[in-house]
């Protein structure tokens, strides 16, 4: 397993993480899994065994249900590997059991520790940008979690690059930590990541862990031209973070057909190629993925350990290349006011 370091910090993960949305299987998440603690428990084993020791989590994830699979999951080995979760969305009809409020992310933390059963949270991410809060309200809890040791690292997930760069600022004005990873959505079939988050992260030194690598499975091989989308998979059963309208169909379909060329060129199937493109991206630090099953996580597991050439990572580009919006497609226009990095 190769292990990269996570943004400006002195922690490595490596290239692969383990998403635990399918832990559990209530309250909204039905549609994405029902992996319980016999199951998960040999998931993180398979894990482990491979040099994945990153497993990711949310409290919004079956109301807190995949955090205490995942805490049993581990048990006996939590000195051996990280653990990351997330808080700000709804855990609750009170309207201070949402955002990233002080009062709501020391209760959230606290209670993904009693769920998780352990003293401290390796990365602690805010799950999405909470605009009724001050920043720097926010900033100074997560400060407090980390100087009282129950957070060792803080991130952000779902952020606009302002939101970003606002709250990087406002960290290095008062001497706070600074969110050292965001948790992104990137893929073959949606790259509006490259468009300012990712020159923001290679400037700022941010790492990327990127959710939903496949595009919620419609990467994975099921979907191709003229076939009807599969009734068994993911978007089908509900379980798809990523909305029907931010779906190119058309794209998806160019994409594939070189998917399928590459595939009986390396001998690798079209979501091992999937993951290995974004592996060769600027900023990636790990890509999250999911498994509903023991079969399909040993899939996963084999997207690592050897490259695309230059040249087929070339021909995914053209493949999945889609139209910037302004001001991304002005600015394209005058190359040598850009950065040198190709990407």
């Amino acid at each position: 397993m190769e292990y990269r370091q996570l943004g400006a910090s002195g922690l490595y993960v490596p290239v692969l993480t383990l998403g635990t949305a399918t832990f559990g299987g209530t309250n909204g998440f039905e549609g994405w899994g029902s992996t319980q603690v016999d199951e998960a428990t040999r998931m993180v084993n398979l894990c482990m065994d491979a040099g994945l020791n990153l497993f990711d989590t949310a409290d919004v994830y079956s109301r807190g249900l995949s955090e205490e699979i995942l805490g049993k999951a581990v048990k006996g080995q939590r000195d051996k590997l990280l653990i990351s979760t997330k808080a700000t969305f709804r855990m609750g009809n009170d309207r201070n059991q949402l955002g990233s409020s002080r009062f709501h992310i020391i209760k959230a933390c606290e209670d993904s520790l009693k769920r998780l059963d352990t003293d401290h949270i390796d990365i602690y991410h805010m799950h999405g940008f909470d605009a009724n809060t001050p920043i720097e309200e926010t900033l100074h809890a997560l400060e407090s979690l980390v100087t009282s040791g129950k957070v060792r690292y803080i991130a952000c997930s779902n952020f606009s690059g302002w939101h970003l760069m606002k709250s990087i600022s406002i960290s290095e004005r008062y001497g706070w930590s600074r969110y050292v990873a965001h948790q992104v959505y990137y893929s073959l079939l949606n790259r509006e990541f490259e468009w300012e988050l990712m020159p923001l992260g290679i400037d700022q030194k941010i790492g990327s862990l990127v959710w939903s690598p496949l595009a919620a499975g419609r990467l994975g091989g099921k979907y191709r031209r003229n076939q009807p989308i599969p009734s068994d998979g993911r978007v089908a059963r509900g379980g798809s973070p990523i909305p029907e309208e931010a779906t190119s169909y058309e794209r998806l379909y160019n994409i594939m057909d070189v998917l399928d060329e590459l595939a009986n060129e390396t001998g690798k199937s079209v979501a091992q190629i999937s993951l290995n493109w974004l592996l060769q991206r600027p900023t990636i630090s790990s890509l999250v993925i999911g498994a509903r099953t023991e079969e399909q996580l040993k899939q996963n597991l084999e997207a690592i350990n050897w490259n695309l050439t230059p040249e087929q990572v070339k021909r995914l580009d053209n493949a999945s290349q889609q139209q910037s919006i302004y001001p991304y497609w002005h600015q394209a226009q005058f190359e040598e006011l850009n950065s040198q990095l190709q990407f």
